[in-house]
């Protein structure tokens, strides 16, 4: 049944008529404050939630599209050569002069040497917890 059907609206003026005969006009001014108040609180809460929904739907979107391009093979095979301990290297305060990042980073990083014979260094190791790592294994790369 919808709000649109007479059936829904028979019979209840009665119980509500008297209800309402009773009160006085203060009353049920302040009662219909109330409802709008109500009405406006339950209008804002929809708001709120479709705004949440939008932003959950977004992330979804998001999260897809990182899986998908997660799931894309690797370009190449590579072989771990070495694994090293990086220290930032301190070549001093050069005024204008250009700094090299990758002798800057801490941690971890790696030499492969990949299917087409080709060795690189990597100053980060990507994705792989650099400690499940140990020279000899394969990887892929892109």
């Amino acid at each position: 049944s919808t709000l649109e059907d007479k059936a829904i609206w028979e019979g209840g003026e009665d119980a509500l008529g008297d209800e309402v005969l009773r009160m006085g006009n203060d009353e049920i001014v302040s009662r219909t404050r109330l409802l709008d108040n109500e009405i406006k609180i339950m209008k804002s809460e929809i708001m709120r939630i479709s705004h949440e929904l939008q932003a959950q739907k977004e992330k979804i979107k998001e999260n897809t599209e990182k899986i998908k391009v997660n799931k894309t093979l690797p370009y190449l095979v590579s072989n771990v050569i070495e694994l090293l301990d990086m220290e930032p290297q301190d070549g001093g305060e050069e005024d204008g002069a250009n700094i090299d990042l990758d002798a800057q980073r801490k941690g971890k990083c790696a030499v492969i040497k990949t299917s087409t014979r080709q060795t690189y260094f990597l100053p980060v190791i990507g994705l792989v917890d650099a400690e499940q790592l140990k020279p000899g294994d394969l990887v892929g790369v892109n």
